[in-house]
């Protein structure tokens, strides 16, 4: 194993990430607040990861994928650590709850210990904010963009360990350019996001934080009440659509800039969009039967329910917790599909289930016509074994990982429904779950270890169960 190259990696990537975080300071400094310690840990994170890059500045990184995923796994151990660093500082949390917001703020997950948000410093909700932004997209695509200074071939193999979905696609000749174009219109989302809901009444803090959360479908927010405390249906509705918009493979917006627009015409964008406005049709009429509202006020609240929870990002308008066990039912539904691949929505994403249903009928005809040779295709291009293998083998890990910490939650003493939702929000990086963990609630009952536990299933969620999983197998660490 080759730790040189990992650690030059890395500290590239913490060097950017402190840097980042410089932004922190100066929301600190704008709204008054004490940004001593703050300042004095993200310069000495700076230079620490400098001081690394410097020491092995003429190291030839060269990464395999073994090496490209044991660095993931460590990327993401570092940077929820760094993450907490501030969280220690300025809020009276410990470091397992400091850690396990941390991870859920990088992961995109939502969850959250803290009981009183509206109480932390500007700078603390920013920082919970900019780690969602940044682990929207996936902060390796930022390091596989800057990769190119010091390893110009190998950054392929680092995008690959991370890259959710079940295929890579380059619109860019150079995987570098690629990962640039993506960042490039994430940033450009998220400023029409703000300007519009600056535009509707929210306040440029509010707005900046709120988009952040809703383009990463990470689901921080800066109120108790998450978006229930706007009045605006208007800011609703554009939260709606953003959280849709971010739900979708990021290649679908990259190539509508080249002009392109098949990429929304791909089965997965449709099933996706199917899916969204059945369930969002279906718990508008249950709303409509159990609250007696307009059928504005309940399409409104249903249709944002539906999309919060189906991309995983985990806003709330109203605790839908409380609602008929039906809307519970259709929310649960909702809570399992995802997004789609190449988006910054979690889950186990839509394209696995066509794949898997496709693959399941295809199987039914050949039990009826033995010597038939059934392929499965996707938009016209036929899906070799070992996707097919590796689509099942994913969902066999993904029910593996949520029922080992329904289990865990169980045993610890919590009801069922707790324990199954808040198995599946976590792994699935959903964020608010049914019972002590529901839309209203928050995490911070939980014990320390517990929080580490949990921590542990947002990361081994947010790299897709195999990525982490590998680390577990002889055949990793033996020499080829």
């Amino acid at each position: 194993m080759d730790f040189r190259s990992i650690f030059k990696v890395l500290s590239l990537i913490g060097m950017t990430l402190g840097l980042f975080f410089t932004l922190d300071i100066l929301v600190g400094l704008l709204f008054g607040e004490p940004v001593t310690k703050l300042f004095l840990f993200d310069l000495s994170f700076i230079l620490l990861n400098l001081a690394i890059f410097l020491i092995l500045r003429k190291y030839t990184v060269v990464l395999h994928i073994r090496e490209s995923i044991l660095a993931v796994n460590m990327l993401w151990i570092l940077i929820g650590i760094a993450g907490a660093v501030p969280l220690l500082l300025y809020t009276p949390v410990t470091f397992p709850s400091a850690f396990f917001e941390a991870i859920s703020g990088f992961t995109t997950t939502g969850a959250t210990v803290y009981t009183d948000i509206e109480a932390l410093p500007h700078m603390i909700l920013f920082h919970r904010s900019l780690m969602h932004w940044l682990g929207g997209v996936g902060i390796i695509v930022l390091g596989v963009g800057l990769l190119s200074v010091i390893n110009p071939t190998g950054s392929l193999s680092l995008f690959k360990a991370e890259a959710t979905g079940i295929q890579i696609e380059k619109l860019r000749p150079k995987i570098k350019d690629t990962a640039l174009s993506l960042w490039g219109i994430y940033l450009f989302l998220t400023t029409i996001d703000v300007v519009l809901l600056r535009f509707f009444g929210m306040g440029w803090f509010d707005a900046v934080n709120h988009a952040f959360s809703t383009l990463s479908t990470g689901g921080f927010s800066t109120k108790n009440s998450s978006l229930g405390y706007f009045e605006s249906p208007w800011i609703i509705w554009t939260t709606t659509l953003f959280m849709m918009l971010s739900g979708i493979n990021f290649l679908a917006h990259l190539k509508l800039f080249y002009r392109d627009t098949s990429g929304y015409r791909s089965e997965e964008v449709r099933w996706y969009v199917t899916i969204f406005l059945a369930l969002g049709t279906l718990l508008t009429l249950v709303h409509i039967d159990i609250g007696g509202d307009t059928f504005f006020h309940a399409a409104t609240h249903a249709f944002f329910t539906i999309a919060s929870v189906m991309t995983t990002t985990g806003f709330a308008t109203i605790d839908y917790g409380t609602w008929s066990h039906l809307a519970v039912a259709l929310i649960f539904i909702a809570m399992l599909v995802g997004g789609n691949a190449g988006s910054t929505a979690g889950g186990i994403k839509v394209i696995r289930y066509v794949v898997i249903f496709k693959t399941l009928f295809a199987e039914l005809k050949r039990i009826l016509h033995p010597k038939a040779f059934i392929s499965v295709f996707i938009d016209g291009i036929k899906l070799e074994r070992n996707i097919l293998a590796s689509t099942f083998g994913f969902f066999v890990l993904f029910v593996f990982t949520v029922g080992i910490m329904s289990v865990y939650i169980y045993a610890r003493g919590y009801d069922e429904m707790t324990a199954i939702s808040g198995a599946v929000a976590i792994v699935g990086n959903v964020g608010p779950g049914f019972g002590h963990v529901g839309p209203a609630e928050n995490f911070g009952f939980f014990n320390d270890i517990d929080k580490l536990v949990l921590s542990f299933g947002m990361i081994v969620g947010r790299l897709e169960c195999y990525t982490v999983f590998i680390l577990f197998t002889s055949s990793f660490w033996k020499r080829f």
